[in-house]
């Protein structure tokens, strides 16, 4: 009945949901939001109306209307469990798990003849969006922007005391083991960043400190409201991997129909980063046209960076539809190069462990970038990329003020 009722969106925000919590149908974000709720006795306070609309998007921006809206729909560490159901509540519930498998009956079928395009278009996305990623997570970047990340001499262990399922029986043909790399640390490098506008330390005329700090606040702000786990349920979640079983029916599904399930996970993060864009400061400001264009062509970019705090480098795995598996489970999908690049690239981009701020800053210079084709204004885009970098070098500075390597570079 659980796998039934998840085809019923969580009531709290709408998300995928994973069966019955303190006696509501929710996803594991509100079901671990609200067992923190309880277990702190917390007392939150709303900055607004107590009106606040929560769901996918916005569900982290206020914990008060979180919480009477999880309070309000019956949510309650006292209530039943399915089990223990009357009649007329089993009744209910059945209903309307029927009603959303005819809902999503009607949905695949009309996506049936989609599915060949969205293997092109994400897959042909993603694998562009990897190159470019790659190109500017160890080269130069347009106007004379440059991220140099030298290798250290120590190792990210991916060795892990956690057992890991049973993989015997799995296709793992065309499956590569992601090799051990060197971890790029980033306090040994004491020029970071180079910029055009950038002269002995010194920021651009027109810009101050001040504004440098109000841009990280708010682009830092925007992503923790714009991501769809917080840190400490993904890290909840880590060991939550799917079983034998489970990957097993993910191989056995036809390519069509896996593509199909990416493409709705994609389309998910999608949305959350077309999010994030519009609460950065600066970002409404450019014209229409240069908005649509770099969200076009940075979407699946920053999709792919916001990745890597959906995936333990410890296992080499990466949270999918609600629990952690490896590169074996997407097999069907007939991409085993595509797959393991991506697994690469989120690997690799764990061992540089960037903080929350450094990812949102991150996040940000990839998506606001005057290098793409057809824009109109790209010397305002670059402005503003421009401070967002010096935003990004002013959050490292700080992070890692104690650094012997960054207290050299100031001398």
């Amino acid at each position: 009945m659980r796998a039934q009722i998840e085809v019923i969106p969580c009531k709290i925000c709408g998300d995928k949901s994973s069966g019955i919590h303190y006696g509501v149908i929710t996803c594991e974000g509100c079901k671990g939001f609200f067992r923190r709720s309880q277990q702190n006795n917390a007392s939150y306070s709303c900055p607004r109306q107590r009106n606040c609309l929560i769901d996918r998007t916005n569900r982290n921006r206020c914990q008060h209307c979180r919480l009477q809206k999880c309070l309000a729909l019956g949510m309650s560490r006292d209530a039943v469990k399915f089990g223990r159901m009357s009649k007329k509540q089993r009744d209910s519930l059945y209903a309307e798990v029927q009603k959303h498998q005819q809902r999503l009956q009607e949905q695949r079928q009309q996506q049936s003849g989609e599915a060949e395009a969205l293997a092109r278009v994400y897959g042909g996305g993603i694998s562009n969006g990897l190159g470019g990623l790659h190109g500017e997570a160890g080269g130069t970047y347009a106007n004379g922007h440059v991220i140099d990340l030298p290798k250290s001499e120590g190792y990210y262990n991916v060795d892990s005391g956690q057992p890991s399922p049973d993989q015997s029986g799995l296709d793992m043909t065309g499956i590569k083991q992601i090799k051990q790399e060197p971890i790029y640390d980033l306090t040994s490098v004491p020029n970071l960043f180079t910029y055009s506008s950038f002269n002995n330390g010194q920021l651009a005329p027109g810009i101050t400190m001040g504004e440098i700090d109000r841009i990280a606040q708010n682009i830092i702000k925007s992503h923790l409201e714009t991501c769809q786990y917080t840190m400490e349920e993904l890290h909840q979640l880590a060991w939550q991997t799917h079983t034998y079983e489970e990957i097993k029916a993910y191989q056995s599904k036809s390519r069509e129909a896996l593509w199909q399930q990416c493409a709705i996970q994609i389309t998910h993060a999608i949305q959350y980063v077309v999010e994030f864009a519009k609460r950065i400061t600066g970002f409404m400001e450019l014209c229409q046209n240069d908005q649509i264009l770099l969200l076009k062509s940075g979407c699946l970019e920053v999709v792919l960076v916001r990745m890597c705090r959906a995936f333990n480098p410890l296992n080499n795995t990466v949270l999918f539809e609600g629990k952690y598996g490896g590169m074996q489970m997407f097999k069907a999908l007939g991409s085993d190069d595509l797959v393991n690049e991506a697994f690469d690239f989120a690997k690799n981009l764990c061992s540089l462990q960037l903080t929350e701020e450094e990812i949102a800053l991150f996040s940000s210079a990839v998506l606001i970038s005057p290098d793409r084709a057809w824009l109109i204004e790209p010397r305002k885009v670059q402005k503003l990329q421009e401070k967002i970098y010096f935003a990004l070098q002013h959050v490292i500075q700080k992070n890692h003020l104690d650094d012997e390597t960054l207290a050299k570079a100031e001398t």
